[in-house]
């Protein structure tokens, strides 16, 4: 007899080869699908069973339980594409998630940082890389370096944290990321990352290697670490990151690798950049994803017309 593990996993190999669905969605499936698998095995329903009623009951139980608008949105949405896949596996006729309609929400604008914050930041990293010395300071240059390309290029953690030693290819104005899906898309680097990834590739000015600094060339990884993925971690680089926004006078729980990367999108849009542009830098399938940044300038308007305009005040 099929068991109902033995479907999800195999749903989970097919949009993995097909799809080439990253590993961390792929977690994410997993664990909202385990989660809704357990509530029909307690509830006695065979996955050929599976009725809307069964859905829409487990999705008000959750409600109840405390679980957000946007987590049972997601968790819905992993429904569907599993029932889809049953019907294609003809366990079930028809599915029975297709017409049940998500949790209304509204949309959370992205929190960032200003200009200046995000220069506070640099500023405190490139101090701390000149005040210590030693295995302290090859993490120092390692930490500006990562904070640097973060900013310049506004890339995931996970892809930050991942880049190959590959990406060194070419002159280094530009970064080759590759991103969800497989995706591949190209980053310029600012004068400051490049001199930042030079000093962390051990090099000066003058290409005197600097002492103590790890050659990350030696790795497959840019970011190479004792870690199981063998390279740094992105919980390791949002921890330092809380301690660096900490040192800088900036409260930690404000700042985070992604609050970095809504920065570097919201600064870019602020200073005239095209929005298809900054879709394809963020490595956006969809423009409508990119288009929340610009409610974060319309925010910004609003609030420096309320607290400025004279009229305002009356």
């Amino acid at each position: 007899m099929t068991t109902p593990q033995h479907y999800l996993s195999s749903f989970l190999e097919m949009i993995a080869a097909e799809r080439g669905v990253a590993a961390n969605t792929i977690d994410g499936y997993t664990r909202d699908l385990t989660d809704f698998l357990g509530y029909l095995g307690v509830a006695g329903c065979a996955l050929g069973a599976i009725a809307p009623r069964h859905i829409t009951s487990y999705l008000r139980e959750q409600s109840e339980a405390g679980l957000g608008p946007a987590s049972r949105a997601r968790r819905l949405s992993a429904i569907r594409q599993f029932l889809k896949f049953l019907v294609a596996e003809a366990v079930l006729d028809e599915n029975p998630a297709f017409a049940i309609a998500g949790p209304k929400r509204e949309r959370a604008l992205p929190k960032t940082l200003s200009v200046a914050e995000i220069d506070k930041l640099i500023a405190t990293a490139e101090h701390m890389v000149d005040a210590t010395s030693g295995k302290d300071h090859a993490r120092a240059v390692r930490f500006h370096c990562l904070l640097e390309l973060l900013y310049a290029t506004g890339m995931r953690v996970s892809e930050l944290v991942s880049l190959p030693t590959s990406v060194l290819r070419g002159d280094g104005r530009l970064l080759t990321i590759k991103g969800k899906g497989g995706r591949e898309r190209q980053v310029p680097l600012s004068g400051p990352a490049r001199a930042s990834l030079n000093r962390y590739l051990g090099l000066t000015a003058d290409g005197a290697a600097e002492p103590h600094i790890h050659r990350a060339t030696a790795s497959k990884w840019l970011f190479p670490s004792s870690s199981a993925e063998g390279h740094l971690t992105r919980q390791r680089f949002a921890q330092d990151l809380k301690e660096l926004a900490k040192a800088a006078g900036i409260a930690p729980e404000r700042v985070s690798p992604h609050v970095l990367r809504h920065a570097f999108a919201s600064h870019l849009l602020d200073r005239g950049a095209d929005l298809r542009a900054v879709q394809q830098l963020l490595g956006h399938a969809d423009i409508s994803t990119t288009e929340i940044y610009t409610h974060v300038l319309e925010e910004r308007l609003k609030k420096l017309v309320n607290e400025h305009h004279p009229l305002a005040r009356k």
